[in-house]
């Protein structure tokens, strides 16, 4: 029997279609032109002829050629492009300055819709003309990458960044996303993105992939778009048990035995990876889980648990600044305890193992449940992703991953995240209006900052 047929609607076919027949017919345009060449213009004068252009023929050729030219530009160059955009391709102060007296002088619908057009920057237009050229919108989601790179130390090329952003919410909205589900027959070209990719466990080898998404109990979904056909833009490694797993060396362990898929009531999400770092800030991941949960249970309506295993890369961070600052109501005997995490091998300590779990599991409650921002957010960015999806604390585990990594971000704990279907919607809620954190019993009683003391 197959699972989860990954044939795309009837919709979607059409859009793709439709786009790229317009991409062949827009190239061979483009491969006509020899109007506009890089020696002759500047990629600045280029910008500005294209948005005086009305001609869609001569704007999808010129389109083409600022994409083009942008490429072979040196950073010192990019980085002018974007103090260009910055400083010349904003709203027209004059037309904005008019457009908000009239809205003073006559508040109504009309004048609120001209003070809009007026107060939105040249930028979006110019940007939204790039992407008429033939494979533009990807080579504007890796311009933002260099754009991300150097607001760094130019802050004021935000404004810039906002439009970018802006604008992708838009083209990569949830309407435009088509799930697939990623196999073992899927093209190599793809396969090798997913190894790339990969940020959470990273996976060693072809073999090691084909170990996480050819079993009967091991699925892989990716949400792409049509203007980028051959990138996944974000994907969820899932793993089906009898059971919530406590740690990330049983799920990928190498010699354990598939089970029958229809024998499983527990799915684990136990790796959640965003692929396009030009599309930071444009949200996927709420909506792959959501939609990766209706996949699942069509196929497996048995399936009644959906959790994750999940990493707290904030934790060691976290502790060292508390411990630092002496905010956490420790005893000098918790601290000494504390000490032992100071041997990279500490874990490997059993007979010290206990008493340091003990003080581990309360304070990595104590950040998960208490720990929040200055907007009083959780501190910890991967529980602000799940609990603003919606999804309860449930277990933290002990020696969940004894990776590298995990041992230097988490000090080898791991988190279980629980997506409730009945209480999904509500947590959600709690979460967006009162920053409420939704945990169980066992987590809440773990965080109260007065059993830090009694620990011994």
């Amino acid at each position: 029997m197959s699972y989860f047929a990954d044939d795309l609607s009837m919709n979607t076919n059409f859009l793709q279609e439709l786009l790229l027949s317009v991409f062949r017919k827009t190239r061979k345009l483009v491969k006509k032109s020899s109007i506009f060449k890089i020696k002759r213009f500047g990629i600045q004068e280029l910008s500005e002829s294209m948005m005086s252009q009305k001609g869609e023929s001569s704007g999808i050729m010129m389109a083409k050629e600022i994409i083009d030219t942008y490429q072979l530009l040196d950073p010192k160059s990019k980085l002018e492009f974007f103090v260009e955009l910055a400083e010349k391709f904003g709203p027209s102060k004059k037309k904005l300055e008019v457009a908000a007296e009239a809205y003073l002088n006559e508040p109504n619908v009309q004048q609120a819709m001209a003070l809009q057009i007026a107060a939105e920057p040249r930028r979006q237009e110019l940007i939204r003309r790039l992407n008429l050229a033939p494979g533009s919108t990807k080579e504007l989601v890796r311009m933002r990458v260099d754009l991300l790179e150097l607001i760094q130390d130019h802050p004021e090329l935000t404004c810039v960044d906002h439009d970018f952003h802006h604008l992708f919410n838009s083209w990569f909205n949830r309407g435009f996303l088509v799930l697939k589900k990623i196999g073992w027959d899927t093209p190599a070209s793809i396969l090798e993105k997913i190894i790339e990719y990969e940020a959470v466990h990273k996976i060693k080898s072809w073999e090691d992939l084909r170990s996480r998404i050819e079993p009967p109990d091991r699925f892989c979904f990716a949400f792409f778009h049509p203007a980028l056909i051959d990138e996944p833009l974000i994907f969820v490694e899932v793993a089906l048990e009898s059971s919530i797993p406590s740690s990330i060396q049983s799920l990928l362990e190498k010699n354990r035995i598939p089970i029958i898929p229809e024998r499983a009531n527990t799915a684990i999400f136990y790796s959640i990876s965003n692929c396009q770092k030009g599309l930071r800030g444009v949200t996927f991941g709420n909506f792959l889980i959501k939609q990766v949960v209706e996949e699942l249970i069509q196929d497996l309506p048995q399936l009644k648990t959906f959790v994750t295993l999940s990493p707290i890369p904030g934790f060691r961070n976290w502790l060292g600044k508390e411990i630092d600052n002496d905010i956490l109501p420790l005893k000098k005997l918790n601290i000494k305890v504390l000490g032992q995490l100071e041997n990279p091998e500490w874990y490997k300590l059993n007979q010290k193992s206990q008493e340091l779990k003990k003080v581990l599991l309360q304070l990595a409650s104590e950040y998960l449940f208490n720990a929040r921002r200055k907007n009083h957010e959780p501190v910890d960015p991967v529980a602000r992703f799940h609990l603003g999806n919606g999804a309860s604390l449930e277990r933290i585990n002990w020696l969940g991953d004894i990776s590298k990594t995990g041992i230097e971000q988490s000090a080898g704990m791991m988190v279980n995240y629980l997506y409730d279907l009945d209480q999904i919607e509500k947590n959600h809620e709690a979460y967006i209006n009162e920053q409420k954190v939704i945990a169980s019993n066992e987590i809440r009683k773990l965080a109260n900052r007065k059993l830090l003391q009694k620990v011994a």
